[in-house]
């Protein structure tokens, strides 16, 4: 006989339903909240985020000199100092080799040009010089007509420079004074907060750091990985500029998505116009192959270990970020991942029900 449905059931299951619906919305209410404060804070919040990723990389030797005996301010100031003369040195590494071989590249690029139009004129398109010549005055008459667009993605892309030079000095200044002053906020935040969440959020906090250092080493092996391998094919075919492209693979390594195409596209670029088109299709192939175990193996594997999530949550991480909010979401998508789920997995810890000691069997003799 078929079971009949209990209205007073389905009634407390709707009321249920209800009310943690509500509270659902209540709680995304909140959360479209503090995003729409985060972007309207935005210009202050992103060189926090940038000097928080810096301090997590150069903490470990700032906390070396302390444990030596060094004063906080001398420590510090050592290791921001280094910080920009390692920056600087990165920079003369791309740029020097590339200025003392500018010539050769422009060269090259020249006579790729040349044999672009050869390989134009003869079978199968057998394009001639006039009709090259008219397409050439079509683009220009085109980027005539555009000027003023032109001028205002100009002024744009100089504006954009400005603010990541103004984001760049704050958030190395900022770096100095965390890793000056770092120890000491979680006892002063302890002395601010009252009650329970002087004892949850330092907690918290605490593991969010531990976690955020883990994303920042792993990423930095990851970009490691691509400059030695990419490198390493570089050398093989014969790529000039091998240490530079190297350099700006690991360098760009920290930007996803768009910085691995960038690095990509200056590598086969480069192998073009000084070793043709088909050492750039093997530097394309390549760059293709190191990437794409770096983006589903070797990525995946180690943020899943150092981050405590698994290989999957952090492709759909990336994924999610990068479709929300470009490039930057790609960036903060997974340290955001790992910190929801430090949040989350202290939540279990404090919710949960504490496992209940075992009774001493009768006849058993309790010691004090």
């Amino acid at each position: 006989m078929p079971a009949t449905l209990s209205s007073t059931k389905a009634a407390a299951a709707l009321r249920t339903s209800a009310r943690v619906s509500v509270e659902l919305l209540l709680v995304l209410a909140m959360a479209a909240v503090a995003l729409w404060v985060l972007g309207r804070m935005w210009s202050v919040v992103w060189p926090l985020i940038v000097a928080l990723f810096l301090t997590t990389l150069t903490w470990p030797v700032a906390n070396f000199l302390r444990r030596r005996g060094w004063p906080p301010a001398m420590a510090s100031t050592v290791v921001t100092v280094l910080f920009l003369l390692v920056a600087a040195g990165i920079v003369a590494l791309i740029a020097v080799p590339v200025a003392s071989q500018s010539g050769e590249l422009a060269d090259g690029v020249v006579e790729g040009i040349q044999r672009l139009r050869e390989w134009a004129a003869g079978p199968p398109l057998n394009i001639g010089d006039d009709q090259i010549t008219s397409a050439i005055d079509t683009a220009v008459a085109r980027i005539q007509d555009s000027v003023g667009s032109m001028l205002t993605t100009v002024v744009t892309g100089v504006g954009t420079v400005v603010n990541g030079v103004v984001t760049a000095v704050l958030s190395v200044f900022l770096m100095f004074f965390f890793l000056k002053d770092g120890p000491r906020f979680l006892p002063w935040l302890t002395r601010q907060l009252p009650g329970r969440l002087a004892t949850d959020v330092p907690v918290v906090a605490s593991r969010a750091w531990d976690t955020l250092g883990a994303f920042v080493r792993s990423q930095a092996f990851v970009g490691l990985l691509d400059a030695v391998f990419i490198g390493l094919g570089l050398w093989i075919v014969g790529v000039p500029l091998v240490l530079p492209l190297a350099v700006l693979t690991f360098v760009s390594a920290f930007v996803p998505i768009v910085g691995a195409l960038f690095a990509g596209f200056v590598a086969v670029l480069i192998a073009l116009v000084s070793n043709g088109p088909t050492d750039a299709l093997i530097v394309l192939a390549i760059i293709v192959v190191v990437q794409q175990l770096e983006g589903n193996v070797f990525q995946p594997m180690i943020q899943s270990r150092g981050l405590g999530l698994h290989a999957a949550m952090v492709l759909l991480a990336v994924t999610l970020g990068g479709s929300l909010a470009g490039v930057v979401g790609a960036l903060l998508a997974v340290p955001v991942a790992a910190l929801i789920a430090v949040v989350w997995n202290y939540l279990r810890e404090q919710l949960g029900d504490a496992p209940e000691e075992p009774e001493p069997e009768a006849g058993a003799t309790v010691r004090s």
